[in-house]
């Protein structure tokens, strides 16, 4: 097969037309600004930058542009927030400390008035006393003895 210079460089033309063409149709479907059509050379194929979350890839002008927007909304965020200084969450202020103190003290006089603090039992939660256990021996004595009387019939 003869191929001359003329076939082999018409091939060439085609063959930049298409990779043109397929560069502004990728760039309409993205949605990014077209770059001029000037012929690039076939052994130097672009090269995508890294894929986002979804997949998709940007081009570095695209990228520059988000990081541009991204770096205005910080500077707006840090812009208002910036006017007053942040506050401490969870901190009580002087005034909300001295009335907490008033309040304590009204309630510890309030406690010491009516004879001071309740002494705690000294006895287990849930421990029955003496008087308790006799009345559940009674209790448990008339059931048995009402079982075996519905047995014995």
């Amino acid at each position: 097969m003869d191929i001359s210079v003329k076939v082999l460089q018409e091939a060439i033309s085609i063959r930049q037309q298409i990779d043109n063409l397929q560069r502004r149709l990728s760039s309409l479907l993205r949605g990014a600004p077209q770059s001029p059509s000037a012929p690039q050379r076939p052994s130097a194929p672009q090269r995508p930058t890294a894929p986002t979350a979804s997949g998709r890839y940007f081009s570095p002008a695209t990228r520059a542009k988000l990081a541009a927007a991204a770096r205005a909304r910080w500077a707006r965020r840090r812009g208002t927030a910036g006017a007053a200084p942040a506050k401490k969450k969870g901190q009580l202020t002087p005034a909300g400390r001295r009335k907490l103190s008033q309040l304590m003290k009204a309630r510890w006089a309030a406690r010491r008035k009516t004879g001071g603090k309740q002494k705690a039992s000294s006895r287990k939660k849930g421990a029955l006393t003496p008087a308790g256990r006799r009345r559940l021996s009674e209790l448990m004595k008339a059931r048995w003895a009402a079982r075996r009387k519905a047995g014995s019939k």
